[in-house]
C-alpha cells in the first residue's frame, strides 16, 4: 500500500491508501483545494476501493456455495459455522462501507466532498488519503469521539 509521511505537530503521520496500486495525491504549491484533478483522484480511489469490496463479497458468495453442506464431524461443523459467521460479519461491515463510499461519491458529484459536515472547513488531502470516506475534519472528529466516550 502506498505510504506518505507528513510532519504534524512534531510527530510523523503516515497516510495509507485503502487501495493498493493507487499512489497518494501530491499537492502542488498554490493548487486550489478540491480541484478537478483532486476530485478525479478521490473518485478513482473510492471506485477502486468499492470494486475490491464487491469482489470480496462475490468471492464469499461463491465460497459459501462451494463448501460442503454439513461435515460429519461435530468439531468440523462447529469450525465451519464459526468461520462462516466471521466471514458474514466482515461482509456486512464491508456492505456498510460500500454505502459510505457511495455517499462519498455522491458528495463529489454535489461539490461537497472534502469539507467538514459540521464546521465546513477543509478536511485535508492527507486525511482523505487515509480515510477517503471522512466527513469530519480532525477537530470535529476528535470532539465527536470525546462526546462518545463521555456518553458511553
Amino acid at each position: 500500500m502506498p505510504v506518505r509521511k507528513k510532519k504534524a505537530q512534531g510527530a510523523a503521520v503516515a497516510a495509507v491508501s485503502p487501495v493498493a496500486g493507487i499512489k497518494p495525491y501530491v499537492t502542488k504549491a498554490g493548487e486550489k483545494y478540491m480541484n478537478k484533478k483532486q476530485l478525479a483522484h478521490f473518485r478513482n480511489v473510492l471506485g477502486a476501493w468499492k470494486k475490491e469490496l464487491e469482489d470480496e463479497i462475490t468471492r464469499t458468495v461463491h465460497n459459501m456455495r462451494d463448501e460442503p453442506e454439513n461435515p460429519s464431524d461435530p468439531n468440523d461443523r462447529a469450525s465451519q459455522e464459526t468461520d462462516m459467521s466471521l466471514e458474514l460479519r466482515s461482509r456486512d461491515r464491508e456492505r456498510k462501507l460500500i454505502k459510505k463510499i457511495d455517499e462519498s461519491i455522491a458528495r463529489i458529484d454535489e461539490g461537497e466532498y472534502g469539507y467538514c459536515d459540521v464546521c465546513g472547513v477543509e478536511i485535508g488531502i492527507e486525511r482523505l488519503e487515509a480515510r477517503p470516506t471522512a466527513e469530519l475534519c480532525i477537530d470535529c472528529k476528535t470532539l465527536d469521539e470525546i462526546r462518545e466516550k463521555q456518553t458511553g
